[in-house]
């Protein structure tokens, strides 16, 4: 089995996957429109004019696919009750990380050494996706 984050953004989705392809070097697989979509969404599931909105995208970031869309109407709460964690090589990289990924976001606990690792810290980024950043230990 494999668990793959698939994220919904409310209409910002194609923002998310440019900001995380800037910020942490992701390649994007692929990104499908609904007007790309070779069948029509189900009646009043998407508004009418989403037709250049994101129906799904795929990144690459290490060995981690991250999935996302803007979702259907209302999808695209902000996210709540868990983070994403990235596991990087040094210290400098945890540092240029978090302040990527803060960039009109928040670091909500500044990278410091942990007892499980000895760089480690954490943010909400611009879309309120929570992030954990550090060196496994």
């Amino acid at each position: 089995m494999l668990i793959q984050p698939y994220l919904f953004f409310d209409g910002r989705g194609e923002e998310a996957a440019h900001f995380y392809r800037d910020a942490l070097g992701a390649e994007i697989e692929m990104l499908m429109r609904f007007n790309e979509a070779p069948d029509p969404p189900p009646a009043d599931t998407v508004p009418a004019d989403w037709g250049d909105k994101v129906m799904h995208a795929s990144l690459k970031i290490g060995e981690l696919r991250l999935m996302l869309s803007d979702g259907c109407a209302g999808d695209g709460s902000t996210p709540a009750g868990y983070a994403l964690s990235l596991s990087v090589a040094d210290a400098g990289t945890v540092d240029r990380t978090i302040a990527a990924l803060a960039e009109g976001g928040e670091i909500t606990m500044p990278a410091d050494a942990t007892f499980w690792s000895p760089r480690f810290g954490m943010l909400r980024d611009r879309f309120g996706v929570q992030w954990m950043v550090g060196i496994d230990g």
